[in-house]
């Protein structure tokens, strides 16, 4: 993989059009978040990325914005956690209606990434290996023949984030309960066999209008039989028990690099997205876990390392993916007439 490649800068043109910068925490000027954690801290630092850039730009915190059109030639979108089940998909299709061009992938590949069932199906499509795992929809069956079979399972809303609601089980008692739980919350409910191990992450964005794979980075856990936490990825209670590094196997890298584009070539266009599997500290085995399309773009997250490792700063590489977004959507200069 040639990693000698130059971050894009917008032009003069790029830089006039109306860009809307859309987030849950867009206007947040302080620290953590008593509920959201870092994620506010991250909106914040991405809206000074934006300014920093000089765009013409617009702010916003709410979908309402785009109930009818607004004065924008294109949208970013980041208001992912909307408070409501496929909040991801309300932002895009939104834009469509008013046909309004914006970064990242369409509505219809945003929710078959979130949804972590069909992900996997995608991933059996394509050959790539997955942990065994089944999802139990609400107001469905909650049958226990398909429960995969194992001492320790994870189960989880089939569509979340940043592993919020994921508990561990070591029955179908356990299971069951735990699924209950979820669909009490409104969540669909996947189980899948818990993988001692750690996390390998493939960050991918585009590059004169293919995917471009930054180094591929591991999570390493200090304890690989634990589960990772919303609180703790959230920065909202104790010490972090992971450390986020390169992936030195030269051999294990190219295989999971090989899977991922065999992955991206369900999702493409998606402008940026992180692609997620499991390393078997036993084994060695390396099994698919999930796509993050519109993954966090915070500084202090992978995507952002891996940029940081082929020597891009993080404005750079924001700068990045939102002008080849305007280019792929042919947006050099050209403004949009659905705004008043």
């Amino acid at each position: 993989m040639n990693r000698a490649v130059a971050p894009r800068a917008l032009t003069a043109a790029e830089r006039d059009l109306r860009v809307l910068f859309i987030a849950k925490h867009a206007r947040w000027n302080g620290g953590l978040h008593p509920e959201d954690g870092n994620h506010a801290v991250y909106h914040r630092e991405m809206r000074l990325a934006l300014e920093a850039m000089g765009l013409n730009l617009a702010i916003a915190d709410d979908y309402r914005v785009l109930f009818d059109p607004p004065k924008a030639d294109f949208v970013f979108p980041l208001l992912n956690r909307g408070g409501f089940l496929n909040s991801e998909m309300l932002l895009p299709l939104l834009c469509n209606r008013l046909g309004l061009p914006y970064l990242g992938a369409s509505p219809i590949l945003r929710g078959l990434a979130d949804d972590k069932h069909l992900s996997k199906r995608v991933a059996v499509a394509r050959g790539v290996a997955t942990a065994p795992w089944t999802v139990y929809r609400r107001g469905a069956p909650v049958d226990p023949r398909l429960c995969p079979r194992g001492r320790h399972l994870v189960i989880k809303p089939n569509a979340s984030s940043a592993s919020w609601g994921v508990s561990d089980a070591g029955d179908w008692r356990e299971v069951e309960a735990a699924v209950a739980g979820l669909h009490a919350q409104g969540h669909d409910a996947l189980v899948e066999a818990f993988i001692p191990g750690h996390d390998i992450e493939v960050s991918a964005i585009t590059v004169d209008g293919a995917p471009f794979i930054l180094p591929t980075q591991i999570v390493e856990q200090q304890d690989p039989e634990r589960l990772r936490t919303y609180a703790e990825k959230r920065s909202l209670g104790g010490e972090q028990a992971y450390e986020i590094r390169p992936l030195a196997d030269a051999h294990r890298t190219a295989l999971v690099e090989a899977a991922a584009r065999e992955l991206m070539a369900e999702f493409e266009p998606f402008d940026y997205g992180r692609f997620e599997f499991r390393l078997n500290a036993a084994t060695g085995e390396v099994l698919f876990l999930e796509v993050n399309l519109n993954c966090n773009l915070w500084s202090r997250k992978t995507i952002a390392m891996a940029a940081g490792q082929i020597g891009w700063s993080h404005p750079e590489l924001i700068e990045t993916i939102l002008a080849e977004s305007l280019r792929r959507q042919d947006l050099q200069g050209r403004r949009i007439d659905v705004a008043a």
